[in-house]
C-alpha cells in the first residue's frame, strides 16, 4: 500500500507514514493469501447467504476473514448515504477503501453488495494489486429474485414507494468476465460456497 499520488491537494501536507510490519508479514502469518471477493448481483440474488456460507468454510479452515455486508455497512461507516447515483458511488467507494485495508492488515475479505455498475467495481479493483480482486457474479434472475423478495424491496419498489431501485428503476450492470460466476439455478447455498473455495484453492489463496 502506499501513497495516492493522485491525492487531494487539499492533503498536500499530509506524507505517507510506512509500517514497519507490512501486509506481506501479516499474510504469512496467517499462511494465506489476502484477497477481495467481491460479491455482486441483484438484490435477494443471495449475496450474503452465499458469503456467509464461504466464510463459514473458510473459518473452519482456519483463515483469517472480515464479512462486509451491504446493510450492515449502511447503519454504520455509511450511515446517511441514500440510493441516488451518485450516493451509490460513494458507498462502494469507502467499501473498496475499507476492503484495502483489510486486505493490508493479511485477510481475506468478503464484501456482499448489489455494486450495480460496472465501472464502480472497475475502480476497487484497481486500488488493489492485481490478484487481490475477484469478482463473483451472484447470478440469479431478476424474477427469482423478485419472487424471494425477503425484505419485501421488489414490492415497494413496483408500488413507487423505492425510487432507483436496482433492476426495477435502476439499472444492474452484469459482470462479463467474473473470476468465479455462480449461477444459482444450477447451485445450492453448498455448492455455490464450495465453488468459491475451490478457485480460492486452485489459485493458491488458501491451502
Amino acid at each position: 500500500m502506499s501513497a495516492d499520488k493522485n491525492a487531494n491537494p487539499n492533503n498536500e501536507n499530509i506524507v505517507w507514514h510506512n509500517h514497519q510490519v507490512g501486509r506481506d508479514r501479516r499474510a504469512a502469518q496467517k499462511n494465506q493469501t489476502p484477497v477481495v471477493l467481491w460479491f455482486t448481483g441483484l438484490s435477494g440474488s443471495g449475496k450474503s447467504t452465499i458469503a456467509n456460507a464461504v466464510d463459514e468454510l473458510l473459518n473452519r479452515n482456519q483463515n483469517h476473514t472480515y464479512l462486509l455486508d451491504g446493510d450492515n455497512i449502511r447503519l454504520g461507516l455509511n450511515h446517511g448515504l441514500g440510493f441516488s447515483e451518485e450516493d451509490r458511488v460513494e458507498n462502494i467507494r469507502r467499501i473498496g477503501e475499507v476492503s484495502k485495508l483489510f486486505v493490508d492488515a493479511g485477510l481475506i475479505v468478503l464484501s456482499a453488495f448489489v455494486s450495480p455498475f460496472a465501472r464502480d467495481r472497475e475502480q476497487v479493483r484497481q486500488l488493489l494489486n492485481e490478484g487481490e480482486f475477484v469478482e463473483v457474479f451472484v447470478d440469479t434472475p431478476l424474477e427469482v429474485c423478485e419472487q424471494r423478495d425477503p425484505k419485501g424491496l421488489y414490492k415497494k419498489a413496483r408500488a413507487g414507494d423505492i425510487a432507483n431501485f436496482t433492476g426495477i428503476s435502476s439499472p444492474y450492470e452484469q459482470p462479463t468476465t467474473p473470476e468465479i460466476h455462480l449461477k444459482t439455478a444450477e447451485l445450492s447455498i453448498e455448492g455455490a460456497a464450495q465453488q468459491v473455495i475451490d478457485y480460492l484453492r486452485t489459485h493458491n489463496y488458501i491451502a
